[in-house]
């Protein structure tokens, strides 16, 4: 059996949303929820998770993460998600992935699966907020060109890996997850996300990837956001 396929979704809503009539607003948004949640449920959606920049990047706002059992439930979903009328207001940038957990990497803590409200509907959209008791970093990379061949001694991987657990303990990482994308995305063919408890965390993680000798053998680009409205998304994969 194939692992699953993870849709990384760099996504916000475009100036003409808030242009339109409120009630037209729920309408769509309604019509948009009912449509998402069948695709869900007809492909057996595993996870879904987002996050909100604390600095928007243009019309990107939030970056999420969809899993799905296969790639057909991955294309329905994004074909979906695009559709008209909701589709026509939104800001869309898709990568395929499937998530990397090597063994160098079993140190990386897993959240605890979510514990959705008893007879939750996920058709009844709450006031959605981020979660402010978290910071999230997200980093998109990979080798700069020929550093792959270089011998992991020179590169400083030992170290680099030393630095980075330090990090997670000094600072108790939460969760931390490992994507590859399938082909290479414009920032690289690897996307990262740490959660920690504060921002110092996420600071000293930044840090510690920029340090030599590893730190000039691999290209970051780092962004930090707050888990979006969690309790009410673990209700669409249950």
């Amino acid at each position: 059996m194939s692992e699953p396929i993870v849709i990384l979704y760099r996504g916000g809503r475009l100036p003409s949303w808030s242009q339109l009539d409120p009630a037209e607003r729920t309408a769509f948004q309604n019509e948009h929820v009912d449509l998402m949640l069948g695709v869900a449920a007809r492909h057996g959606l595993l996870n879904i998770e987002g996050y909100r920049l604390l600095t928007p990047m243009g019309d990107w706002q939030r970056w999420w993460t969809m899993g799905f059992p296969d790639l057909a439930g991955a294309e329905a979903w994004m074909q979906a998600e695009v559709a008209p009328p909701y589709g026509r207001y939104g800001y869309y940038e898709y990568e395929l992935a499937r998530g990397c957990m090597p063994s160098a990497l079993d140190w990386l803590p897993q959240r605890a699966a979510p514990e959705p409200a008893t007879n939750a509907d996920p058709r009844v959209v709450p006031t959605l907020a981020v979660d402010r008791g978290t910071i999230v970093v997200i980093a998109f990379g990979g080798w700069t060109h020929g550093s792959d061949q270089v011998p992991a001694g020179t590169r400083g991987d030992g170290q680099r890996s030393q630095r980075l657990q330090a990090v997670a303990e000094e600072h108790g990482l939460l969760h931390g997850e490992l994507f590859q994308l399938l082909g290479a995305g414009g920032d690289g063919d690897l996307a990262w996300l740490l959660e920690f408890p504060t921002l110092a965390g996420a600071e000293a993680w930044i840090e510690a990837e920029g340090m030599p000798a590893a730190g000039g053998y691999q290209r970051r680009t780092f962004h930090l956001a707050r888990r979006w409205a969690p309790d009410y998304f673990a209700t669409w994969s249950v």
